[in-house]
């Protein structure tokens, strides 16, 4: 559907975007994310949950704006969420030539989705976002999160000696001497295994958090589910690489890596605890081999998501180097949606005394 505005001042907004105008987007944008490219939207829309409503907005200046959303599918507009992206699928984001936008322009497009007639609207501005989608956002409720980041432009010796603290390089050579056989799949063949040691790892966090077993897997399987892993590993093809430690042929740790531009995301890993904890930082040894497989490809950072500072997950990140840099997220709602999903979820996180230790 195309939609043209009254004024002359204002976009011409088409809607949803067309392929090719959403990756020469991304290809003018060098801080695009992982999670704002072509594969990782083709995965998020092919579980058939939501609709793409994503929007290119034209100016006539000749600037071109594309902000990925997406809608639930069976949720008719006026009830529905609007968001940028969907809460397990991250950061969406706007994506611009240089990141950049004027004050205008960002006030034209946030104007143009508070009227979009759904029942909120949410959108998550990446950590390096142009202030003036801020400062145009007046009428929305804002709320920070975090995001861990490493940089490696400077290639893999500044990471080793200059970013790993004394301890990762350790553990790293640990694990190094253990007789593991470390693998990487870039067609799929390897998901089975790494959703198996997924499923060890739940029970490991089930007790971090101070919450049943059932409750932790029935919450992370609608995020991380095999049917997930395989979308995401098909839309992302040879980007999509697949760590796996083994020791004498039991599966150890694993990592599931994406590359996307000059980003490479860490977005899962998992480990038998049982069996990497005598052999030193297996995990860590693959995230130093995916570093390094990263920085050969050209990739400047390293997007290790997000985790509560202080928690053992936020050490951990900490420890290999990572700062913290902080995405925005903002909301409009002209129905109370967010309080309607959050105050169940606080209600039974009080009811088990839940941790937030991740």
């Amino acid at each position: 559907m195309i939609t043209r505005t009254a004024e002359a001042v204002a976009p011409v907004v088409t809607s949803p975007v067309p392929r090719e105008a959403w990756e020469s987007a991304v290809k003018s944008d060098p801080g695009a994310l992982v999670t704002q490219s072509l594969p990782w939207r083709d995965a998020l829309f092919a579980s058939g949950r939501y609709r793409d409503v994503s929007r290119l907005y034209e100016f006539g200046s000749g600037q071109r704006i594309v902000l990925p959303l997406a809608q639930r599918t069976h949720l008719p507009g006026r009830v529905a969420t609007v968001s940028s992206w969907p809460q397990p699928w991250a950061v969406g984001g706007p994506i611009s030539p240089a990141g950049r936008v004027t004050g205008p322009e960002a006030a034209a497009v946030l104007t143009d989705l508070a009227s979009s007639g759904a029942a909120a609207t949410e959108v998550k501005l990446r950590h390096d976002a142009d202030p003036n989608w801020l400062t145009a956002a007046s009428d929305y409720r804002r709320q920070l999160s975090n995001c861990w980041m490493l940089d490696l432009s400077r290639g893999a010796d500044d990471v080793w000696s200059g970013k790993f603290r004394k301890s990762v390089r350790r553990a790293v050579r640990k694990a190094e001497r253990s007789g593991l056989d470390i693998q990487v799949d870039r067609v799929g063949g390897q998901l089975d295994t790494f959703y198996q040691l997924y499923q060890k790892s739940v029970v490991r966090w089930a007790a971090m958090q101070h919450a049943p077993v059932w409750l932790t897997r029935a919450r992370l399987a609608s995020t991380t589910n095999p049917a997930r892993l395989t979308r995401v590993a098909l839309a992302f093809g040879p980007d999509c690489g697949t760590w796996i430690a083994r020791r004498n042929g039991e599966p150890v740790a694993g990592l599931i890596v994406l590359t996307a531009g000059r980003y490479v995301k860490a977005w899962l890993a998992a480990m038998d605890k049982a069996l990497a904890a005598p052999l030193g930082g297996v995990n860590q040894l693959l995230e130093w081999l995916a570093l390094q497989d990263a920085i050969r490809q050209g990739c400047l950072h390293y997007d290790l998501g997000y985790a509560t500072p202080g928690s053992s997950l936020g050490i951990n990140k900490q420890l290999l180097g990572a700062q913290l840099v902080f995405p925005s997220e903002i909301r409009s709602e002209r129905l109370p949606v967010e309080a309607a999903q959050r105050l169940p979820r606080e209600a039974v996180k009080k009811l088990i005394s839940f941790r937030d230790n991740m």
